[in-house]
């Protein structure tokens, strides 16, 4: 019988950079995301009899780079002893593209794998066993506004805002659609090993999590729209003055960035985040949204926006 789960990406708004422990895939910082809504990934796994490897179709095609990733997940789900496994993913946004596609498939991955297997494991634990596929993907395990810290020898993670207590929306611009050329774990480790900066970066980092924890609970949204601007920046600084330097965005990136700012001129409540890639994404009150994804839109060199709101954390899907 094959088990379905689906997850949805979460956006940090204070960032993951850097890893405490590489074996371990220990974060080397706290941080905080929403978990979207309209963006998902869906995960089919089946445990079977028969000999043979571990099988991973990825929207239809043969993903043989991704499979020792899946398989190692699937080892810690259900143990090194165990059936092989058919799994089948879909994504309804591009992968690989800094939308945090890794953190909804590996989400996505433990919930139908612990199904399959019949394990009843709570969520802090299928967490932390999506953490050590993906950092990221311990967050998409749960919804709205959520919180991961980083322990010295473990991670622990929660929601300490709903998606309907504070629902917010953030709108996408797609700028490049392929995938980027320096996976997110190969960066940290530049980045953790040439920038002078990432010092300062793990250093200062407690500090923008809690005003931005803060800002959340207040429901101050010019509060949280500055601190995660300046956290983003702060990132993006560790990468650029890694050697060699990693630089994602490219000219539409800057194009958006700029719109964003104009929008706040104005007086719309939005601001910006970018994750490991060229794609911005704009957090908006709900009122905004339409005018930010026209003003997204009409921006030069943007090949598309995709919008949505605040959503729930991973969960088992029925089978029809």
């Amino acid at each position: 019988m094959t088990t379905v789960a689906q997850a949805q990406p979460n956006i940090a708004l204070i960032k993951y950079w850097g890893k405490r422990d590489h074996s371990q895939n220990l974060p080397a910082v706290s941080s905080l995301s929403v978990t979207l809504q309209s963006l998902w990934t869906r995960m089919s796994v089946e445990f079977r009899d028969n000999d043979g490897p571990d099988t991973l179709l990825v929207n239809d095609a043969q993903a043989p780079a991704m499979l020792a990733r899946v398989s190692h997940c699937l080892d810690l789900v259900a143990g090194p002893v165990r059936p092989r496994a058919d799994v089948i993913s879909h994504s309804n946004f591009p992968i690989g593209a800094g939308l945090a596609s890794s953190a909804s498939a590996f989400a996505a991955l433990v919930i139908a794998a612990e199904g399959e297997c019949g394990g009843s494991r709570n969520l802090l634990d299928l967490a932390r066993i999506a953490g050590a596929s993906s950092g990221s993907a311990a967050r998409s395990l749960y919804g709205g506004f959520v919180v991961l810290t980083a322990r010295q020898d473990e991670i622990d993670v929660q929601t300490v805002c709903e998606s309907s207590e504070w629902p917010l929306e953030v709108v996408v611009a797609i700028t490049e659609e392929g995938p980027k050329p320096v996976g997110s774990g190969e960066a940290m480790i530049r980045g953790e090993k040439t920038s002078p900066f990432y010092s300062s970066w793990i250093e200062r980092q407690d500090d923008d999590l809690t005003a931005a924890r803060d800002a959340v609970l207040a429901r101050d949204f010019a509060k949280l729209g500055a601190i995660a601007e300046h956290n983003c920046l702060k990132m993006h600084s560790v990468m650029w003055s890694s050697r060699p330097p990693i630089v994602y965005w490219n000219s539409a990136t800057l194009s958006s960035m700029e719109t964003i700012r104009a929008l706040q001129a104005d007086g719309l409540p939005v601001f910006f985040t970018i994750d490991a890639g060229p794609q911005v994404k704009a957090v908006c009150l709900p009122e905004a949204a339409d005018a930010v994804t026209v003003a997204l839109r009409q921006t030069r060199g943007v090949l598309n926006t995709m919008r949505s709101s605040l959503g729930p954390g991973a969960r088992k899907m029925e089978v029809v």
